[in-house]
């Protein structure tokens, strides 16, 4: 089978750079497909032709319909080549196909639909309002912002990117869309689509490389208006520096160590397939996975042996194959990464109750492979309690009372995702309202929805992205006043002299 080639997509052109590297399989090592590598200069080049296209004015003066066609004609086109897109996916990346399918392609789809939807309902211009006893008359405008750099990551990158360049074109803007460079192949077919469904050149920019140096210049770059990024703590800090000398708009959603709490009333066999598909799910390779269990002290080994039992019957394999419920982490850094950490925590004194290693078998000799892995008998201070791992590692930690899981749940720098399991809705709601989370899932998890916002509390970012709001993260607001009454002087003297009370 032909090795695919991708290119950088600028100004309406698919270019190559001079440089190109290569994609292997986390799960073979075997050569996926080959990508244009882009250095600085293609980063200026792209930032200027997304700047000329703002101020050509074809795509932001457009009615807000016709730009949901456009969003329209490539969810279309991408859902007609679905099963392809996962596949490659799942060969890029190591995301299993059951989650590839369902949340990379899936939701993927469904967001741009929602996004286009969003558009032609939108509110861009409406009349002002009179608001109390100060005479007020005018016109409210939503206008886009200019250039957008979105920044995405390699562990869902489709639906990430969707998450940033729909609402930024939706809303009448150019991007500059910058994919992780170990799982760059969806955005590359994204943009491809979008091109194909009649997007204006220079509206939709594409380039390949690493974060620093193109990445870095990317967010840091002057003529950029909003910088929208997934991606780590320490990158998110980073790019929010570098904005402050331009002041530009910001949408960070960063990392993540979710919480999640089963109540002594909980059904222990909903609650542990929960909780396992909590954290392993994306084979634990998500931001917003349930990566630190918090279970009732006097339950502890009942719970634990049933998460073993469980453990014991996830499939760990070739990530194209439906059997597969746990596939390869992206590259041999992270996978010895995470090894790290378990190995860590073992000689600190913590139980490893499953997993902790490489599986044995021929296969797994190539790869990055990692077993799904339960850990025991830690503290919330310990770092495999308190670090984004970013692999399948279940930490289990153990409370008295219900006020000391919620304080355990809340004693972290993150605050993207929690979750709580129990019988008794009411007081889940309770506990989940006293969780500091952008979002805490009750009786269930992963459960992300085009229409409700997705971002987190403390570090784990700033703003949000999806929901029906998510226009406003990519618009400024106008407020245009209009005299319609009276001359100006007789406003003004009439301001003036006889001033309005302002109770």
């Amino acid at each position: 089978m032909a090795v695919p080639h991708y290119s950088q997509l600028i100004d309406g052109q698919w270019h190559d750079t001079g440089e190109t590297y290569t994609i292997h399989s986390p799960a073979t090592d075997e050569v996926v497909a080959t990508v244009a590598k882009a250095g600085v200069a293609d980063v200026d080049r792209a930032v200027a032709a997304a700047k000329a296209a703002h101020a050509a004015g074809t795509w932001r003066n457009s009615s807000p319909a016709d730009r949901a066609a456009v969003l329209d004609a490539a969810a279309a086109s991408l859902a007609a080549r679905a099963d392809e897109l996962a596949f490659l996916q799942s060969r890029e990346n190591g995301a299993t196909l059951r989650i590839t399918s369902a949340l990379h392609l899936g939701l993927g789809i469904a967001q741009l639909q929602y996004v286009a939807q969003l558009a032609r309902e939108y509110e861009f211009e409406s009349d002002g309002p009179e608001i109390g006893p100060i005479p007020a008359d005018g016109v409210l405008r939503r206008e886009p912002l200019g250039v957008v750099a979105a920044i995405v990551p390699w562990n869902i990158p489709l639906l990430t990117t969707v998450w940033k360049i729909a609402p930024a074109l939706a809303a009448g803007n150019t991007v500059v869309l910058k994919p992780d460079e170990h799982a760059p192949l969806l955005p590359l077919e994204m943009a491809r689509a979008l091109h194909e469904a009649g997007l204006p050149a220079g509206v939709l920019n594409v380039i390949v490389g690493d974060g620093e140096p193109v990445g870095a210049h990317l967010a840091s770059h002057p003529d950029v208006r909003k910088v929208a990024f997934t991606g780590s703590t320490v990158v998110g800090k980073s790019i929010l520096g570098s904005s402050a000398d331009t002041l530009k708009r910001v949408t960070l959603e960063l990392g993540g160590k979710g919480p999640n709490i089963i109540l002594d009333d909980a059904d222990l066999d909903v609650a542990v397939d929960g909780a396992l598909f909590a954290c392993y799910a994306n084979n634990g390779e998500a931001c917003e996975a349930g990566t630190r269990l918090i279970i009732p002290a006097a339950r502890k080994e009942e719970i634990i042996e049933r998460l073993v039992d469980r453990g014991r019957t996830l499939v760990v394999g070739d990530p194209t194959d439906v059997a597969t419920t746990i596939g390869p982490l992206i590259t041999r850094e992270q996978q010895q990464r995470v090894l790290r950490y378990i190995a860590d925590a073992k000689a600190a004194g913590a139980r490893i109750a499953l997993g902790g290693g490489i599986p044995s078998g021929e296969q797994f000799t190539k790869g990055n492979w990692v077993e799904p892995t339960i850990i025991a008998d830690v503290t919330n201070l310990d770092p495999i309690a308190r670090d984004e791992v970013f692999g399948p590692v279940l930490v289990v930690l153990t409370y008295d009372t219900v006020d000391e899981a919620i304080a355990i749940a809340n004693d972290t720098n993150y605050g993207l995702s929690a979750g709580v399991w129990g019988a008794d809705e009411a007081r889940t709601l309770d506990v989940a309202r006293q969780l500091e989370a952008g979002m805490v899932y009750v009786n269930d998890w992963h459960v992300i929805h085009p229409a409700y916002p997705f971002g987190g509390y403390k570090q784990s970012g700033l703003g949000r992205e999806g929901g029906p709001d998510s226009l406003d993260e990519y618009t400024e607001q106008k407020y245009i006043s209009i005299n319609r009454s009276a001359s100006l002087a007789e406003r003004a003297f009439a301001i003036v002299v006889n001033p309005p009370v302002l109770v």
